[in-house]
């Protein structure tokens, strides 16, 4: 249990902004030419990475790496290391260092977010369905899987692992203070390794989305284009100079579209059809209360933010504001979905929400309220369990409605 608990913690980090970066880069990744035209400062044109704040600079750079950064003693460590989550051993196989890169504790909302797409579509076939005699069509069952999994695999090795990879590229040099082991500072990964995955992974990425298409006989490759978007949302993230990130509103809302949004309308693409709003709206709101999931991650780090001028969440409506905020868009999001379901002759599904909800709502009351920077670690996984199942519940009911009649 010592190695398992922290690591099922840490999937609730699939949700983090991340370290945040100011330090200036000095970059030699050619996903866009560099400027020529300025020896003194080697950007990543056209986007500008130098700080515009020397001072904040300076005080980072005089900042102590965090303990919390050291590599634990519980025997974890290794398993750590190829998850991609803190307190790490050191490693020098380039492959397993290749992997820490993608963070595949992270993959988990992903895969899930496909697989209740999947569902949403209601067009999923079983190898033999125990609870459905008509669908029990061994070969149509098995391609649908090797369809789920294919799906999976862009979703999360490759989107999120490309995702990872860049973030972590862009936040080389605050990692350098705060988590001086990670790959790219510590050097154990040279910079042409580092641009060599990302492009492998991005193009990968365009690869399978576009095999997705064809597979599912596509006229309009639905799957590629929101791998394009997914990627797109990935760089302007991380990078300058929108760098969504440093940005709580849009930091915070993006982070919940890519987890929750993209990856269901991707598996609903593969298997059926995004050709109604509510397919649209729904996970949209789920991402609405991804925001507030975001926003629990950022209540440990709102000296940092507050100090650099960073306006997050926490730091802009404070810690008490911001826990309320988070557990109204949580809250709030899920009664709509519930009072939906109900509204479409669904009351059962509806029923399993609002009882999904109610553990929920105990956690934020016992946990988030009184203390979300000491508890914001346990309330995630207490909590996003519950969260989780609803949307599943969500995307099952979705599938099973006859919206025509």
């Amino acid at each position: 249990m010592k190695i398992i608990a922290p690591l099922l913690v840490a999937s609730t980090a699939a949700f983090s902004t991340g370290p945040r970066s100011f330090a200036s880069h000095k970059s030699t990744l050619s996903m866009l030419p560099t400027n020529k035209n300025n020896n003194k400062d080697e950007s990543f044109y056209p986007f500008p990475t130098k700080s515009a704040n020397p001072e904040s600079t300076s005080s980072l750079l005089n900042a102590k790496p965090p303990k919390s950064n050291e590599e634990v003693s519980d025997g974890s460590s290794d398993l750590r290391q190829l998850l991609g989550v803190k307190g790490a051993s050191t490693e020098t196989d380039i492959w397993k260092i290749r992997l820490q890169l993608t963070k595949p504790v992270t993959w988990i909302p992903l895969a899930w977010g496909v697989m209740c797409g999947a569902a949403a579509s209601g067009n999923y076939h079983w190898i033999w369905n125990p609870f459905d005699p008509n669908d029990r069509n061994v070969m149509l069952g098995l391609e649908d899987t090797a369809k789920g999994f294919v799906a999976m695999i862009l979703a999360a090795p490759f989107l999120t692992g490309y995702t990872q990879t860049i973030n972590d590229w862009y936040d080389r040099d605050i990692d350098a203070i705060n988590e001086p082991n990670r790959p790219i500072p510590s050097g154990a990964i040279s910079e042409g390794e580092v641009q060599f995955q990302i492009w492998f992974l991005l193009l990968g990425s365009q690869a399978i989305a576009y095999g997705l298409d064809v597979w599912a006989g596509h006229d309009f490759p639905t799957v590629l284009a929101l791998s394009i978007f997914g990627s797109f949302i990935a760089y302007i993230y991380s990078a300058p100079p929108l760098k969504l990130k440093q940005n709580g509103w849009a930091g915070s809302f993006a982070l919940g579209c890519s987890y929750i949004s993209l990856p269901w309308w991707c598996g609903q693409a593969v298997f059926g059809e995004l050709d109604r709003p509510i397919y649209f709206i729904l996970p949209v709101l789920y991402s609405i209360a991804g925001l507030g999931i975001a926003i629990v991650n950022d209540f440990k780090s709102v000296e940092g933010d507050r100090e650099m001028g960073l306006n997050s969440l926490p730091v802009a409506f404070g810690i008490d504001g911001a826990s309320y905020l988070c557990a109204g868009s949580i809250t709030l999001t899920q009664l709509g979905v519930a009072a939906y379901l109900y509204s479409i002759g669904e009351p059962t599904y509806a029923a399993i929400l609002l009882g999904l909800l109610l553990p929920q709502i105990y956690f934020q009351a016992t946990l988030l309220i009184p203390d979300p920077v000491g508890n914001d670690v346990k309330y995630q996984a207490q909590s996003q369990p519950f969260f989780v199942f609803g949307i599943l519940a969500t995307a099952i009911c979705l599938g099973h409605h006859d919206f025509v009649a």
